[in-house]
């Protein structure tokens, strides 16, 4: 699958089980729940989620590295 992909999707089931845990431990305001999910679920991410953050930066780096035809 595509690295792009396998991050991002990543990234947004660790934002919706850091909202599921928050809010079924009671938290109240729903600002609150939203920003601290998404506070928690970086700070997951970036430790769990390193092998496919280098395979995600190394596919995009791959193609802008290309060499592209010059305009002469």
């Amino acid at each position: 699958m595509h690295p792009v992909l396998v991050y991002t999707l990543s990234r947004i089931g660790l934002f919706g089980i850091a909202f599921l845990v928050l809010w079924l431990l009671g938290v109240p305001n729903l600002l609150v729940l939203l920003v601290a999910a998404f506070a928690l679920s970086g700070i997951a991410s970036y430790v769990l989620l390193s092998k496919q953050r280098d395979a995600m930066s190394a596919r995009i780096s791959g193609r802008i590295d290309r060499a592209k035809p010059q305009d002469d």
